[in-house]
């Protein structure tokens, strides 16, 4: 019994220290670039899932953490897209 709840509270927090270094960037300014809404709302959707898993005890069986996973890589993508968008005006 102890060894299960210490092995679900190491669970957990392995999730949280993931969870926060992998949390986007916040570093796209809309000012200087109106290409920045995507960026955004990557960071928006990533922030409703760790609410969600809040919510839910982080018992969402991985799903949750996967699509975090998800929106950091494609808000890793966004931001060079962004850029590259600025320099071709």
């Amino acid at each position: 019994m102890k060894r299960t709840i210490l092995a679900t509270a190491a669970a957990a927090l392995l999730a949280i220290a993931f969870a926060a270094q992998a949390r986007p960037a916040a570093d796209v300014s809309s000012r200087r670039r109106p290409t920045s809404a995507p960026h955004k709302l990557a960071q928006q959707a990533f922030e409703r899932v760790t609410a969600a898993q809040e919510a839910n005890g982080h018992d969402m069986q991985g799903h949750a953490q996967k699509a975090k996973e998800l929106l950091a890589s494609a808000n890793a993508e966004l931001k060079p897209a962004a850029e590259g968008a600025d320099r071709n005006k």
